[in-house]
């Protein structure tokens, strides 16, 4: 009852249970429409509604493993299919459903109407591989078998004393290049005189480059690239990227104070609007921090809200120990 009020009030109700559990509990679709008729019901799930897998528990890496995700990570379809360190599926699902819960809001600013948006993880990573990491598949009558690596060898490359990565996509680049590194037979090479011919050759191309770039510090190297314009960046460790130049002027990095856990950096969003810039980051409420005034919001006597917290409806208004 009081969650419906709530959603009476919203213009969004989000639910990521597994297909059929918001109907039982009385709180699908249909039923949040009563109370409010115009709002965004999204549905969000691991599998989606459909399908042999749709009851089945999900996490990131399973959803990796059967996007194909883990396979396009390892480069080739013969080799150990290896997982992103971070949570890819968990945040991209996020940011798609914000995306579609946007265009949602927008179309009911248009249309007046409400609508029921379905989203599963699974379908957004297929969305966001394709069609970059899925050519292969894109050509329907053009089937391909096994899926080998571009190249054996890693665009992160070693120095005298770290790693970095260079990219040189076209004929520019291969210029400055040559000339950082004071090689300019790579130009007649004829192994590497046409971007056509650098990607035909590409192991060899790169094993080249690895070899010139042990000779110099990684400093170094950044130093004659950005003169000759090489586009080039050092690998960073996490401790590393907070203490980047870049990133500090970026200011995307935002260091506030929290009650309990103390000084916390977080970043602000990514992206700056000029009109309505964001609040500053105040920490994550305390659980159930603000469940009595949002209920007496909604016209719940005292009575009523000590009833709810006995329950266990509602939570305690504590930091969890």
């Amino acid at each position: 009852s009081v969650l419906k009020q709530l959603a009476a009030t919203a213009d969004v109700f989000v639910q990521n249970f597994r297909p059929g559990v918001v109907e039982r509990l009385g709180i699908g679709e249909p039923d949040i429409r009563k109370v409010s008729p115009k709002v965004i019901y999204m549905s969000m799930s691991g599998w989606g509604e459909h399908g042999p897998l749709a009851q089945k528990p999900v996490y990131d890496p399973v959803i990796q493993a059967l996007s194909g995700l883990t396979t396009i990570q390892a480069g080739s379809d013969d080799a150990r299919p290896r997982l992103i360190r971070t949570i890819l599926p968990d945040k991209l699902t996020a940011v798609v459903a914000s995306q579609a819960i946007t265009a949602a809001l927008l179309t009911r600013e248009r249309t007046g109407k409400g609508q029921h948006v379905r989203l599963s993880m699974l379908d957004a990573v297929l969305n966001f591989l394709w069609a970059s990491d899925m050519g292969g598949q894109t050509y329907v009558d053009q089937p391909v078998s096994n899926q080998a690596a571009a190249s054996f060898i890693d665009l992160i490359y070693e120095t005298r004393d770290g790693y970095m990565t260079v990219s040189t996509m076209g004929n520019k680049e291969w210029l400055a290049l040559s000339r950082a590194f004071e090689r300019p037979d790579l130009l007649e090479d004829p192994r590497f005189k046409t971007p056509q011919l650098r990607d035909q050759n590409v192991n060899e191309r790169l094993a080249l480059v690895q070899e010139e770039l042990k000779t110099k510090t990684t400093t170094k190297w950044l130093e004659i690239f950005e003169k000759e314009e090489v586009p080039a960046a050092p690998a960073l460790t996490r401790q590393e990227v907070i203490e980047h130049p870049q990133v500090m002027a970026s200011e995307i990095l935002l260091e506030y104070d929290h009650p309990v856990a103390g000084r916390l950096r977080q970043t602000r969003t990514a992206a700056r609007f000029e009109g309505t810039p964001p609040e500053l980051p105040q920490g994550a409420p305390r659980l159930g921090e603000h469940n009595t005034q949002i209920l007496i919001e909604l016209g719940l006597s005292e009575d009523e809200i000590i009833e709810l917290r006995e329950c266990g409806a509602i939570g305690d208004e504590t930091y969890p120990e």
